[in-house]
């Protein structure tokens, strides 16, 4: 069941899962952002750019603090319990409330890889998206050369629904991505 509220993201709570917290970022996470968000490797496939400094993550984290308040659409800190740091992001790159759908959106620092820690946060967010917020679909989409991230989204239950040629333009150059998207029904099924 959801809560229906004027602002669905006013209030983003903590979400717990085996191994990791979900939580809203601050400015001690800084150095834990960084550590990640510089890296070519894990920002390879995102919309913004490698980190350069401290002072770069610390203006993003500043940027998710105003979303915070302001109840917009926004993103969690994914804190690995076992090391008790920010390890990445995942969170909704936009709401449409008319249709109740959404679209999520993750990182992950590279030594976290394949270890199935990603799996686990998308499962929190689209259970949150389904049964506190009341959506009807959750999209994510992935640049057709970053595979993985199709195998975490089919772990959750999404289904592929195409390829959109040229859709984003990313670090200079046009990219076709996947789209999959899960619906309320399928959680059912």
């Amino acid at each position: 069941m959801y809560f229906e509220q004027e602002n669905p993201f006013a209030g983003m709570p903590n979400l717990r899962t085996q191994r990791l917290l979900l939580r809203k970022l601050n400015m001690h996470d800084a150095q834990d952002v960084f550590d990640y968000s510089s890296d070519p490797q894990v920002a390879r496939h995102v919309l913004w750019d490698a980190h350069r400094s401290v002072a770069e993550s610390k203006s993003y984290i500043r940027y998710m603090m105003r979303k915070y308040r302001l109840g917009e659409p926004s993103s969690w800190g994914i804190e690995y319990l076992e090391e008790n740091r920010i390890v990445g992001t995942i969170g909704f790159m936009w709401y449409n409330e008319e249709n109740r759908s959404a679209e999520v959106g993750y990182s992950l620092s590279r030594p976290y890889w394949n270890r199935g820690l990603m799996t686990e946060a998308l499962s929190a967010v689209v259970r949150y998206g389904f049964e506190r917020l009341g959506l009807n679909r959750i999209e994510a989409q992935h640049e057709v050369d970053n595979p993985a991230s199709g195998a975490v989204m089919r772990k959750v239950g999404m289904r592929h629904e195409g390829t959109l040629r040229s859709r984003l333009y990313n670090k200079g150059r046009y990219v076709d991505v996947e789209l999959y998207a899960i619906l309320r029904k399928d959680r059912k099924a």
